[in-house]
């Protein structure tokens, strides 16, 4: 599966299961690691836990298994690396502590502005 259609596969899992505040960012040419990262919210440690579980489980009925799942028994944060996408499910504080949308869009901004010049 490429990398465009497992990101909106995992993007569908999120909205599917009420994911509040769903952020991607394509990071190709940024690092090496993945080519899009994905930062959603849930509502509490249960919710995070089921919106990850949605995205993995949708992965495996598409043929795609996690290269790794951390945090799941928390539930603050829980992250499903996929390979070319890797999803970050967050409590709100979490989220807005840690801040990876910042950390992302600045990235963005400056690999757009190196394009134009």
């Amino acid at each position: 599966m490429q990398a465009e259609q497992l990101k909106t596969l995992a993007v569908q899992a999120l909205e599917d299961v009420k994911a509040i505040n769903v952020a991607e960012f394509d990071v190709r040419g940024m690092t090496a690691v993945t080519d899009f990262m994905i930062v959603a919210s849930g509502t509490s440690d249960r919710h995070v836990k089921s919106l990850a579980n949605a995205v993995v489980v949708a992965c495996k009925k598409a043929g795609v298994k996690p290269l790794g799942i951390e945090g799941e028994r928390e539930g603050e944060w829980v992250l499903v690396d996929l390979g070319d996408v890797v999803v970050h499910v967050m409590q709100p504080r979490i989220r807005e502590f840690y801040a990876l949308e910042k950390l992302w869009s600045v990235t963005e901004q400056s690999r757009e502005n190196s394009e134009r010049h």
